[in-house]
């Protein structure tokens, strides 16, 4: 099994299922490719239909876009465990999943991951909403769920995957949820598999303009 993934400081995408992998300890090939650079392309150039990452090869199969990917590994290689188990709860998280996947418009464009910084950006009314609407989510899971795992759902599921990139955009740029949220933004901090991505996008070098946003805010 083999993903492509972009930089570790800029890809949200590329984290979202790479996490599911690594937290599940399966064996798998990582190779990562440099954002917005020929080699890029013309690594991906006759293997995915998009020319994206994060993309993973699974022997004949092809899978080329995050949710996909996790639903593909949940199916093939977890049982389904990285849902929650009642078809009630596994309705909300998939919502949630597909919120985040399909949402936050605002949010995605004017605060893109970069890891490394600590940037300020004058948000604008849309993503200032779409920033409530995610403590919002936080704060309601936590309320539920805080004290059975920490996770969204209690214990880890592909939702706190889909999330897991907002935590990294928080941070960088000084947003404050609230108590209960930040709880949740700590639980994730905390994941092993979370400090093993930073401690890699940490070390890189690469500079994807477009995904440095704003200014320097130390």
């Amino acid at each position: 099994m083999k993903l492509y993934i972009g930089n570790k400081n800029y890809s949200t995408w590329s984290l979202r299922s790479w996490l599911l992998i690594e937290k599940y300890g399966l064996k798998f090939q990582e190779t990562m490719l440099k954002l917005e650079t020929d080699a890029f392309y013309q690594t991906l150039s006759g293997i995915s239909p998009t020319n994206k990452v994060p993309l993973l090869v699974d022997g004949d199969v092809i899978v080329w876009e995050s949710l996909a990917i996790c639903e593909y590994i949940n199916e093939t290689y977890l049982s389904g465990q990285a849902w929650p188990a009642s078809p009630e709860l596994r309705a909300r998280a998939r919502s949630l999943a597909n919120e985040m996947h399909s949402g936050f418009l605002a949010l995605r464009a004017e605060m893109p991951m970069n890891i490394r910084a600590k940037r300020h950006v004058d948000l604008s009314a849309a993503a200032q909403k779409d920033i409530a609407r995610i403590a919002q989510i936080w704060r309601e899971q936590m309320q539920e769920f805080g004290q059975q795992g920490g996770w969204l759902f209690g214990e880890w599921s592909i939702a706190d995957a889909m999330f897991a990139p907002v935590v990294m955009r928080f941070i960088t740029y000084g947003i404050e949820p609230g108590p209960e949220a930040t709880t949740y933004m700590e639980k994730v901090l905390a994941c092993p598999a979370i400090q093993r991505w930073r401690a890699d996008a940490l070390l890189e070098q690469d500079i994807v303009p477009s995904d440095e946003a704003g200014i320097p805010s130390d």
